[in-house]
């Protein structure tokens, strides 16, 4: 297995791997400066939709994978979300993701995001997955700490080797073709 140069990464998105897809590393818009996304030399910048669940105690539910309580969280849609102190927050990519058989995904959280406290936590993406990626922000600070919708939020590193006997989009996994923020699914 190999990691995918900006060549490579190019090929396959506009084969329709990302969508959309910015052929460049963006640091400014509309003359505004902004946390970077597109493509980067060996890998590419993904961005947060202005969807979100804030994680709240309000109802005091239970957190379980297994049975999930969507009183545990707050949905937002905004272009700016505020973490609360020691919380987290679910996200969705801006882009839509066609991974090809032959390729894994790995997302690392930008340094930007890392120095204000802000952890991602995001699940590889397998060969023959596709969908939005929910992405998962920890504010490990106790102050609150803003994100932004619409500039980068994690960087996604594209690892290229033999397309294995079984991918995701064979096997049907349960989060095949997932949109918007997507919950715990068993």
């Amino acid at each position: 297995m190999s990691i995918l140069p900006d060549w490579r990464i190019r090929q396959l998105a506009l084969e329709g791997m990302i969508t959309p897809f910015e052929d460049r590393l963006i640091r400014t818009s509309d003359n505004a400066q902004v946390i970077s996304y597109g493509l980067s030399s060996f890998g590419y910048d993904l961005r947060c939709a202005d969807e979100w669940k804030v994680f709240t105690n309000v109802h005091s539910a239970l957190v379980d994978p297994k049975n999930f309580d969507d009183r545990s969280f707050v949905d937002i849609q905004a272009d700016e979300i505020i973490i609360p102190p020691n919380s987290f927050v679910l996200a969705r990519s801006l882009e839509y993701m066609k991974i090809p058989d032959n390729v894994m995904v790995v997302a690392l959280g930008k340094s930007t995001y890392a120095r204000c406290g802000i952890v991602a936590n995001v699940t590889p993406l397998e060969p023959g997955w596709e969908g939005h990626v929910t992405l998962e922000f920890s504010n490990t600070t106790p102050l609150p700490a803003k994100m932004y919708a619409n500039e980068g939020c994690v960087q996604l590193l594209f690892f290229e080797g033999e397309r294995p006997e079984v991918t995701y989009g064979d096997r049907k996994g349960k989060y095949q073709g997932q949109t918007g923020v997507t919950l715990p699914r068993l």
